[in-house]
């Protein structure tokens, strides 16, 4: 199946979808600060939002996957940044404390 305009138009809908759900959750997080909430409430809502910006993150790496797959052989500089792409994302999701 070939990357159309109305599919990329509904990729993109629902990446914007997603991300004002997790702005609006950052909004509560940033209330729930300011209303000085306990600490387990707070860390629910960070990891909703870490979990949402992760399938956002796992979204954009797909359809960036469809995308050099079906250009063939043409795609090998965008096979290299989806590449790129991905390994970075890799590092980003540790659990290291700074």
């Amino acid at each position: 199946m070939v990357e159309t305009e109305e599919t990329a138009d509904l990729s993109r809908e629902a990446l914007l979808k997603r991300l004002k759900i997790i702005e609006g959750q950052v909004r509560g997080i940033e209330k729930m600060i300011m209303e000085d909430r306990d600490c387990v409430s707070l860390v629910i809502q960070l990891a909703a939002v870490r979990s949402g910006i992760e399938g956002v993150g796992a979204l954009v790496l797909n359809n960036c996957m469809k995308l050099c797959f079906h250009k063939g052989p043409e795609a090998a500089t965008e096979m290299d940044a989806l590449s790129k792409a991905v390994a970075i994302w890799g590092r980003v999701r540790g659990t290291d404390t700074q």
